[in-house]
């Protein structure tokens, strides 16, 4: 066990503590999002993950997890639908808004189940 050390502050001596070093990772929309509702909903959690310095790899984790789900289900639901490069090539708009159905319900799939849970 290592020796504590105290500043004093005031009247008060205060632990000299400090959070462990953690690696800078990219974090993208999901791992940000789930960094929120950890912060908001999960305090302890949120807390631990912070003091052990494992929430940045968590949330890069989070992240990617989420983004490859995204990536599978609009690729599934587009194939289930029947959206294909030919309706691209022939009704543009059509594929647009389709494709943006797809993406949409993907989303709040991946949100109920990743980010959120």
């Amino acid at each position: 066990m290592s020796k504590i050390t105290y500043s004093r502050v005031g009247d008060y001596n205060l632990p000299d503590l400090c959070l462990p070093e953690q690696e800078p990772r990219f974090i993208g929309k999901y791992g940000l999002l789930h960094k929120t509702y950890l912060k908001n909903h999960r305090r302890i959690i949120y807390t631990n993950l912070l003091t052990a310095g494992t929430l940045y790899n968590h949330l890069a984790e989070i992240d990617a997890q989420a983004n490859d789900r995204l990536e599978f289900f609009v690729k599934q639901m587009a194939q289930s639908q029947g959206i294909t490069e030919s309706l691209k090539a022939a009704d543009q708009m059509a594929w647009v808004g389709s494709m943006n159905n797809i993406k949409a319900c993907a989303e709040e799939i991946i949100l109920k189940e990743i980010v959120y849970a």
